[in-house]
């Protein structure tokens, strides 16, 4: 008997022992546990040690992190009648574990159908060229309308990413080519701005060489034409210094001949000779020119009255003439600024130089008969 009440002990220790290990129930930090009692809900706890009655109470845990659905590809016609292939993911996080878990029975199922109807209805609305441009609205929308379906159901919609828009092929080639036929284009407007900016910076540096160019022409002929006026300047002042000494040196000949005439006592009988000597020097026959005085009549007459006097003999007495006193060379202004240096001459051509007209010589003394008879010197003629 004893044994037998020991045994009772026994098995009742353990069934305590196993019913209380049965109604410990640990809920994770990203859970939460809904606990039912008898079919009904009671409650819902959050993470940590829970205690429940085993057989009587059942809990039900919930993951509130944000899941992820991957909606599979969905054949949508565009507004431009383009069958494309729409892929899209949904991003969600549960809100209130109880309506998830009493409100839907399968709620992946139902939020993948529901995102496909929506994805019919938004791109539907739009052409071919929209739907890959404007993606963040067919996102927005997307969201918007299943966070409204969604609400009910305990969960909320965080956002909802459209993956692929695959066109049909033949669509995918159109495409191509015009995108193809499009940076051809943008290429050749390119390749044209590029040339028309290279004329213009071309005609730029061409229009700067030319005005740097006609401006140094205009420099090089401006100093050229300096250096020619002050060549020239030089070359008038040199000839003038010439002249100038070349006429001093004349006038002192002149004088000096003068002088010495006067002081001699020369008469006009011996000019005349001396005319008569440059007569015969002129007519030597080793020139190429001929002399031919102006006054042809006046000439012979002077020749024939100086031919008569020698062959009469009657000359009137030399007279000397007083030596005067020579005038004194006056100073010029160009004599006292000579230069010390020759400076270049410039070859010029020569000048042409009239004969000079002979005066007739001085008449012989009026003593003279033959002179008196023949006053022009004209030969004696028969009769």
């Amino acid at each position: 008997m004893a044994e037998v009440v020991l045994m009772f002990i026994v098995l009742i220790v353990g069934f305590l022992i196993f019913y209380a290990f049965a109604g410990v129930r640990i809920v994770r930090p990203y859970q939460r546990g809904v606990i039912e009692q008898l079919g009904k809900y009671q409650k819902t706890v959050d993470s940590g040690l829970n205690i429940i009655f085993p057989f009587v109470q059942k809990m039900r845990t919930v993951d509130m992190r944000e899941q992820v659905i991957d909606v599979p590809p969905q054949e949508v016609i565009t507004e431009d009648n383009v069958a494309v292939s729409v892929d899209a993911v949904i991003y969600y996080e549960p809100t209130d574990p109880q309506r998830l878990l009493y409100n839907i029975s399968n709620f992946i199922l139902a939020v993948t159908k529901l995102a496909q109807t929506n994805l019919r209805n938004v791109i539907g609305e739009m052409t071919l060229d929209e739907a890959f441009t404007s993606r963040e609205r067919v996102n927005a929308g997307l969201r918007d309308i299943l966070d409204d379906a969604t609400d009910k159901w305990g969960v909320r919609v965080v956002r909802v990413e459209i993956q692929r828009i695959d066109p049909p092929q033949d669509v995918m080639h159109a495409m191509h080519e015009q995108m193809k036929a499009e940076r051809t284009r943008r290429a050749v407007v390119t390749e044209a701005e590029g040339a028309k900016e290279a004329a213009v910076t071309r005609a730029e540096g061409e229009k700067a060489s030319a005005v740097l160019t006609a401006e140094g022409l205009r420099e090089r002929d401006i100093l050229v034409a300096q250096g020619e006026a002050q060549a020239i300047t030089t070359r008038a002042e040199a000839e003038r210094y010439r002249q100038q000494v070349v006429a001093e040196g004349e006038a002192d000949a002149i004088r000096n001949v003068y002088t010495a005439i006067t002081t001699s006592g020369t008469d006009d009988r011996v000019i005349a000779i001396k005319y008569l000597e440059s007569l015969a020097e002129i007519a030597n026959g080793q020139a190429t020119k001929i002399f031919v005085p102006a006054e042809m009549g006046a000439t012979m007459g002077t020749i024939g009255g100086i031919a008569e006097l020698i062959k009469g003999g009657d000359f009137p007495p030399a007279s000397p003439t007083p030596p005067r006193k020579p005038a004194q060379k006056p100073m010029t202004q160009a004599s006292k600024a000579a230069p010390a240096v020759d400076k270049p001459k410039q070859a010029r051509a020569p000048k042409a130089v009239a004969p000079p007209t002979p005066e007739a010589p001085p008449a012989p003394p009026a003593s003279s008969a033959r002179w008196r008879s023949n006053p022009k010197g004209l030969p004696p003629t028969n009769g």
